[in-house]
């Protein structure tokens, strides 16, 4: 039996975290000072998504650290699992907010209010730039891990949020059409639900231990299949520990046995191919395969 594995420590985006959760703390209370000031239904709704975004960030950051915690206890894997669940939570916030704007358009097609003129566009267009800028602070990372994915989905849906109020207030402007507001407000949650449908099927396929999607597993079946000595492999799974970190357990036949390097060599190969980086083999020297029907 061989195994390998790696933590990481450190918190990722924890910088990004922060500017993010102050920048958006700073532009809740903007919102609702110049909401209350303008008598804006419209702002004090959208401080309101805002601020669920920004409970949004804190629960992203707080699974990102304790990721970091190590093993102990119980909890031999760690707390790694948590990214998962918070990106399914994350997910659920972002559905909880297409149902709250949905219902604001819904009414509002129902009976068109005017928008709260220029000022509400001024203060619409800084929660572009606020959250546009807090979106890019995760673009690198939304791309392989979906609590980062997450992060970034909340903060650009805010800020097309943001846009929509800005673009269908200067159209009603020029138009004097109230209808326009909640036409853009369908539109938008269009957009949101087109990414955050993905963000949420993703997280529960990982919270189920389902082979994650950038892993073709019959390819890494071949691949160790490749190597000399390897006869036959059976019991191969992998699955996700966390929002960044894979694992892999195989029994691998091997009639002439092994060494510590064809181990360490397949490990690191694993590793650099796959980005697998948790990895452990039962080595076999005959074929003990059983039917895995109802126990594996």
């Amino acid at each position: 039996m061989a195994h390998s594995h790696e933590h990481n420590h450190s918190t990722p985006h924890g910088r990004a975290f922060a500017i993010g959760i102050v920048l958006n703390l700073f532009f809740v209370a903007v919102e609702v000072f110049y909401g209350l000031l303008a008598n804006s239904s419209a702002l004090l709704a959208d401080a309101g998504h805002n601020a669920s975004d920004v409970l949004g960030l804190a629960f992203a950051w707080t699974a990102a650290w304790l990721a970091t915690i190590k093993p102990k206890g119980k909890y031999t894997y760690g707390l790694r699992k948590t990214t998962i669940l918070v990106s399914i939570l994350n997910a659920l916030l972002l559905f909880g907010a297409v149902a709250a704007i949905g219902w604001d358009a819904f009414e509002k097609l129902q009976n068109p209010q005017p928008v709260g003129g220029k000022q509400v566009m001024i203060v619409a267009g800084i929660g572009v730039v606020i959250n546009t800028f807090t979106a890019l602070l995760f673009i690198k990372g939304q791309k392989h891990d979906l609590n980062i994915r997450g992060a970034f989905l909340h903060m650009a849906a805010d800020a097309a949020v943001s846009l929509g109020v800005v673009i269908s207030g200067f159209l009603i402007l020029q138009t004097g059409k109230n209808w326009i507001d909640p036409i853009m407000s369908f539109i938008i949650i269009a957009v949101i639900l087109w990414g955050t449908w993905q963000l949420f099927f993703d997280s529960i396929s990982l919270a189920l231990d389902a082979v994650p999607k950038n892993i073709d597993v019959e390819k890494v079946r071949r691949f160790i299949e490749s190597k000399n000595g390897v006869e036959n492999l059976h019991d191969l799974h992998i699955w996700a520990m966390s929002t960044t970190q894979i694992a892999l357990t195989a029994h691998l036949v091997m009639p002439n046995g092994n060494d510590d390097n064809f181990i360490t060599l397949l490990q690191n190969e694993l590793k650099k191919k796959f980005n697998i980086v948790h990895t452990t083999f039962q080595i076999e020297t005959r074929n003990l395969q059983q039917s895995c029907d109802t126990d594996c």
